[in-house]
């Protein structure tokens, strides 16, 4: 949809990706999961989500080629250089900020559905052979990383192709 000669996308965020060359997640005083060298995924999933979903951002998380090659080009995915992820859920991701200066969350999944989803990513992505680190889905939790590059990519499961 276009407004004026700005495009309006309906599309809803459901990973960012970080490339990071470490990371570490903290509930309270604890670390509950930390990387070296790897990806950050930020997941949110959406209120009409379902595994496709999930499988279609598993697959690119790790299909991704965001990390140098002998050249120094992004040309390697995550399992090329012996990366791994640390995956936070983050429902904050479909704010809905349109209206008003209170963001609205009711694109979110509920609770148990958005965590039965975030677990099967997790699932899905550790399949692969893949040393995956998560945050607590629900936690109040702090996350520290080291963007490297920065590199940071936005992912939307309804954007295939």
């Amino acid at each position: 949809m276009l407004c004026g000669t700005l495009p309006i996308y309906d599309a809803i965020v459901r990973a960012i990706l970080q490339r990071v060359s470490r990371a570490e997640v903290r509930v309270g005083d604890r670390v509950v999961g930390s990387i070296a060298r790897g990806m950050v995924v930020l997941l949110g999933v959406a209120r009409d989500d379902t595994e496709a979903d999930a499988a279609f951002i598993a697959d690119r998380t790790l299909g991704l080629r965001v990390f140098a090659d002998n050249a120094g080009k992004m040309n390697l995915a995550l399992g090329a250089v012996g990366g791994q992820l640390l995956v936070i859920s983050q429902f904050t991701l479909l704010a809905d900020t349109e209206s008003g200066r209170r963001p609205s969350f009711v694109r979110a999944a509920p609770p148990l559905e958005a965590q039965r989803l975030y677990e099967h990513f997790i699932s899905l992505v550790r399949q692969r052979d893949v040393k995956v680190e998560t945050g607590e889905f629900g936690a109040r939790m702090e996350v520290d990383l080291v963007n490297e590059g920065p590199v940071t990519i936005i992912l939307d499961s309804r954007n295939r192709k």
